[in-house]
């Protein structure tokens, strides 16, 4: 199935040294955001108390904000979920001798002075100590993930070539959790499952292209390497739009109808899917070809065979 009826002849390799400038800074942008905001990370990382509200009406996140800070919470935050009339409540970790049942029922009264019908819907509790094993675990996860993949690369190609693999699985990781720093939208433990998917699937988008810019390596001897690395990616552009325009309906499904559980997730895969296009295409291909990548690298050795004293 292809969805040109032939082979485009764009020449991405020309624009790349643009792209460079973009990505560094995408990335200076999101380390910054997330050095100067941080993430905004969800109950799962940190510990302490999550209420989920209903009230009749349109939820006033200021006055809410204010009645609870005047009930004893001054760290408390009030966001939207899910609606303009649904309200979460996050609390930091409860102290000594104070139960969530106490603190749920201060919370629903505090919240009646704004709306007599309002409804607690749901009350998370998680230990400050559990939080700090989840984010220690995660940030493993996600170590180990990328080290088995560098390792799979070292084997998989040659070093021109592993390099701008690498440069690219790093790269997008970065663009998804630059969006969270700069939105403020929570990171929570399906956000981080959505960056490791990420990045498997970034090193499986660039192991496709490099795989066809093998192929034609040794096919397209007189061309020039951009020329033999645009017509790699040109090959497997059908596939490409195919493929992502199909697994974004579905993500933008679940970021649409999913619910505020899985928005975060959506959001991510979709941030996430984009950013492996561009980097299999710009990041990975275009630092590959700038390495030197040529014909020789990918020809096999010529064997000499010993000349004898025999006519």
């Amino acid at each position: 199935m292809e969805f040109f009826h032939s082979v485009p002849r764009f020449r991405f390799m020309a624009a790349r040294k643009i792209c460079y400038l973009i990505s560094i800074l995408i990335v200076v942008g999101s380390i910054a955001a997330e050095g100067l905001h941080g993430l905004n990370l969800a109950v799962d990382f940190t510990g302490g108390v999550v209420i989920e509200a209903g009230f009749a009406g349109v939820a006033d996140l200021d006055k809410t904000r204010a009645v609870l800070r005047e009930t004893g919470y001054p760290d408390v935050a009030v966001q939207n979920f899910g609606s303009s009339h649904d309200v979460l409540v996050r609390l930091p970790p409860l102290g000594e001798g104070v139960s969530a049942n106490d603190v749920t029922k201060r919370i629903e009264g505090a919240l009646r002075t704004l709306d007599p019908t309002v409804q607690i819907r749901r009350t998370e509790v998680v230990g400050p100590q559990v939080g700090k094993e989840l984010f220690v675990k995660g940030v493993t996860a996600l170590c180990i993930t990328v080290l088995l993949i560098l390792i799979y690369i070292a084997f998989r190609f040659r070093w021109k070539f592993g390099v701008g693999a690498v440069l690219a699985t790093m790269h997008d990781p970065f663009v998804v959790v630059g969006v969270f720093a700069v939105t403020g939208i929570t990171f929570d433990l399906s956000v981080l499952a959505a960056v490791l998917a990420v990045i498997g699937y970034s090193i499986n988008e660039t192991v496709v292209v490099f795989d066809r810019v093998r192929e034609l390596f040794p096919v397209m001897r007189k061309a020039t390497p951009a020329e033999v690395f645009d017509r790699a990616i040109n090959e497997t552009l059908s596939r490409t739009i195919i493929t992502k325009v199909a697994t974004l309906i579905v993500v933008v499904a679940l970021y649409l109808f999913g619910g505020e559980a899985l928005r975060g997730f959506g959001l991510a895969l979709i941030v996430g899917i984009l950013a492996v296009t561009y980097s299999s295409m710009y990041v990975a291909s275009g630092v590959a070809l700038d390495l030197g990548s040529a014909h020789r690298d990918l020809m096999p050795s010529e064997r000499r065979t010993p000349i004898d004293d025999m006519p």
